[in-house]
Order: C-alpha cells, then sequence, then structure tokens
C-alpha cells in the first residue's frame, strides 16, 4: 500500500502550513549559489500544491519570506524577489487549471513594485477558484501582525467602536491576516529545524507540529504524505483526556 492509499481522507486537516526552509544549505551542498537553491524551491511548491490539491487539502499556507529576511545580504534579496515575481507570473495558469485561488498574509506593501503588482494580479485572476486556498505568507511574522491587530483594536475603542469588554479571543481573531481561513491542524517544517520561527504563532496554539530533515527542494509529495498520515495517529484533545476524545 502506498504511503498516499494510508490517508483518511475523512480525517485530513483543512488547513496544512509550511515552513519552507532550507533552500541555501541545499544549494551549498551543490555547489552553488543560495539563488539556486530558492529556484529549486519552486519546483517543490509546484509539486506540493499539486498533492495538496489531489489528496483534498482546503487551505495550504506556505511561509515564503519574513519580515526578518528582509536583514539578509541585499543581493539574495533582489534574487528572491525576481524570482518571486517570475514565479506567480508563470504558475498562474497552473493555480487556475487546478483551481486554486491564490490569496497572500503580510505587510504586502513592503513588497517592491512588480512584485506586488504580479501578486495583485494573480489574486485577482483566481479568486473564482474554489478546490483549495493557497496562501503565500510574504513579508510576515506573527509578532508583526498580532502588533497590527492590536493598533487596530486600540483605535476601535479610542473611537468608540468597541468596549474594552468586547476583546475576546473572537475579536483578536477577526484583526489577523487570517481571519476567513481555519486555523492550521499541521503544521510541518523542514530541513531539521526544531522552531516554529515567528509563524502563525496565535493561529497554531493547537496545531500538530511536524518536522522533517529533508531539505525544503527535497521535499516531495511522499513526504507531504507521510506527514499527513503522522497527523492522522495522534489523538488531538484540545486540553481534554483521552476517555472524553474517545467517548
Amino acid at each position: 500500500m502506498s504511503i498516499k492509499d494510508q490517508i483518511n481522507t475523512e480525517k485530513l486537516p483543512k488547513h496544512v502550513a509550511i515552513i519552507m526552509d532550507g533552500n541555501g544549505r541545499w544549494a551549498k551542498k551543490m555547489g552553488k549559489l543560495r539563488t539556486f537553491g530558492h529556484k529549486g524551491g519552486v519546483k517543490t511548491v509546484r509539486e506540493i500544491v499539486e498533492a495538496a490539491v489531489e489528496v483534498g487539502i482546503t487551505h495550504l499556507t506556505l511561509y515564503a519570506f519574513s519580515t526578518e529576511n528582509w536583514n539578509r545580504p541585499k543581493a539574495e534579496v533582489t534574487a528572491l524577489m525576481k524570482i518571486l515575481v517570475s514565479t506567480i507570473a508563470k504558475e498562474t495558469k497552473t493555480l487556475i487549471k487546478n483551481n486554486v485561488r491564490l490569496e497572500a498574509i503580510g505587510n504586502l506593501e513592503s513588497l517592491p513594485g512588480n512584485c506586488h503588482k504580479e501578486l495583485k494580479e494573480a489574486i485577482e485572476i483566481t479568486k473564482d477558484n474554489d478546490k483549495m486556498t493557497l496562501i503565500l505568507a510574504l513579508s510576515y511574522s506573527s509578532k508583526w501582525e498580532i502588533t497590527e491587530a492590536v493598533k487596530k483594536i486600540v483605535k476601535n475603542v479610542k473611537n468608540g467602536a468597541i468596549s474594552e469588554s468586547d476583546i475576546d479571543e473572537t475579536l483578536i481573531n477577526s484583526h489577523l491576516c487570517t481571519a476567513s481561513y481555519p486555523d492550521p491542524e499541521l503544521l510541518i517544517r523542514t530541513s531539521g529545524e526544531y522552531r516554529v520561527s515567528n509563524f502563525l504563532l496565535w493561529q497554531i496554539a493547537y496545531a500538530e507540529l511536524y518536522f522533517t530533515d529533508k531539505l525544503w527542494p527535497d521535499f516531495t509529495k511522499e513526504d507531504l504524505y507521510q506527514a499527513i498520515v503522522d497527523y492522522q495517529k495522534r489523538e488531538r484533545r484540545f486540553g481534554k483526556i483521552s476517555e472524553q476524545i474517545t467517548a
């Protein structure tokens, strides 16, 4: 039986989030520049998006570029932005073919003009697709997101739109970038690192975490299926005890 055949389609995580890590190390292993690794990572993105659609995942979030990544060498950031622009332009037809809607979260206004333009166009073109939502986290960090949410809530309290007593988890959720998406149930990180790197900190409160030593360009659809199978073997209690879940 293949790994894919082991997946119970009745118990799929609705939302899978992935920290795509290891492009630079993969390129170094090949004796290439880091940008070579980022290009290799693009191929993996295509394969994983198609695999997620095939198996029935409804939301897939990819951590593509963090706010901290702006601190990398300027040449690498410039190359990354060029790769991002060309990838979005090339992959729009594939997204349409697979009935995938593209969306993005993060400080998108900080992206270079041409990058922001290509992104907005792809989002507009794919807005009516409804098989899966692909969410790119770009110039994103959870601390930035939560800070922005707090600013909006404070402003609304000051202008009388809401009162302090209105502030609860639901209200905070509604001010996050991910307000219209279900929280991730499975978070995958590649490359052997065991941290979440400022990614969806509020949203992954009850997510199952899956770490793999595979560098992102080496991550395959079979690896995605294995992560889902592993997820389905876990008992998700949400603060309850096993007997309550069984009952």
